[in-house]
Order: C-alpha cells, then structure tokens, then sequence
C-alpha cells in the first residue's frame, strides 16, 4: 500500500508551502509536487519569476511580497535548483516572521561549476544571465536562520553538464554535483538516485518533503 502522510484536521487552517522553481522554468514544473503536497494536507503557492533577467536577491524581494500577500498560520517554502539560491538571499538575516520549515531539491548553495563554465563563455553566458549576481558563482548569502533545513541531491547524472567534459566530477544529478549542494547549517542532506529535473517530479521525493516539512525528518520516525 502506497505510504499516506496525515493532514491536518479538517477545521484547522492550513499552513502553505510556497514553491519557487529553477533556472529557466515558470513554475509549470512545479506543479505536480504542489499537488501532491495539496494532497499532504498542504496549501501550495508556486512562485513564478526572471531567472536570469533579474538578480536572486531582486527575486527574493518580490518571493517577499508575495509570501506577504498569504494568508496562513505557518509559511513553508521548497526550492528547485537556482529557486533556492532565492530563497537564501530571502532568508538572509531571517527576515520571515511566521513559523516553517525549509527543503532544497539540487540547489547549488556552494556555486554550480557548471554555472561558472556557461558564465565564461561568450557565446553562452546570456543562458545565466544575471543569475551570476551573487547566485550560481559561489557567492550567494549561507544559512544562519533557526529555521529547520533540509536539503535533497541527486546522483543519476543525466542533463546539460554532459556537454562540459569535467565540470561534475563526483556523484552529479547531471547538472549540480551533490557536495555543491551542502550548506552549513542544514538539519538534514539526503542523496536519492534521481537526475536534477526528476527531483521535482519524483512520487518518492514529494514523499519526503511533505515528511520534512510536517516533522523535520526526511526518514520516518
């Protein structure tokens, strides 16, 4: 029998998850995790931004108009891949007031090698953009909040770091390498055997987040 997670009562109000997605993306890939976490007993948001037409930290200022435009008892965020960056640029200095875990799916919170390799390259380099700002270089803002954190990396490499010889050597989702998403701080870093866009679209992954979030704890108790 599949494994069900416990909502919360029927009268309570429920708290949100606000989803903030990766380079490139709109939000629509998002989608079937914020249903599953709809499922979980969760009220998802999924924030749309300019990945690489504005900065992280001009994203993280609009990701905080929009979580102030919620209305809950407790604010969650899951972030894919540059959405987390966001986020850490959101959460430097912890400025959210209302409580809420914290879950990164192959976020490059070290700096993505792959990044700096497309930054480089004259002809590539619009692909990042200005993503580059204090982003994908290495130099976002590290995690210094209370909050918990939980952070999710992939090691089935299958994605766009197969076109740069080199630049993910180690256990790699295909596009971020698992010891570039280690972040001091973090409660908890699991590794699962899935590529970087299958991290939002694994049945098993959403299982853990709605885990995490709801206990602080990706394994059951």
């Amino acid at each position: 029998m599949a494994e069900r997670e416990q909502g919360q009562g029927d009268n309570a109000p429920r708290e949100a998850v606000v989803l903030v997605h990766g380079i490139w993306m709109t939000g629509l890939d998002m989608r079937l995790l914020a249903r599953r976490l709809r499922r979980c007993g969760f009220t998802p948001h999924v924030f749309s931004y300019a990945s690489v037409r504005r900065t992280p930290a001009e994203n993280a200022r609009r990701l905080a108009d929009f979580v102030a435009r919620i209305e809950a008892p407790a604010v969650h965020f899951v972030a894919h891949s540059l959405g987390g960056l966001v986020l850490l640029h959101l959460f430097h200095g912890c400025p959210p007031t209302r409580p809420g875990r914290v879950v990164m799916l192959g976020v490059p919170a070290r700096g993505s090698e792959v990044g700096r390799r497309v930054a480089r390259s004259r002809c590539l380099r619009f692909v990042v953009g200005k993503a580059v700002v204090n982003g994908v270089l290495g130099d976002a803002p590290g995690w210094h909040c209370e909050r918990e954190l939980g952070i999710i990396a992939g090691d089935r490499s299958m994605g766009m770091g197969w076109f740069m010889p080199g630049a993910l050597r180690g256990p790699n989702d295909g596009t971020v390498r698992v010891e570039e998403t280690r972040l001091a701080g973090a409660k908890a870093h699991r590794v699962v055997h899935l590529s970087h866009i299958w991290l939002v679209l694994s049945a098993r992954v959403a299982r853990m987040v709605c885990r995490f979030l709801r206990t602080g704890l990706f394994d059951p108790s």
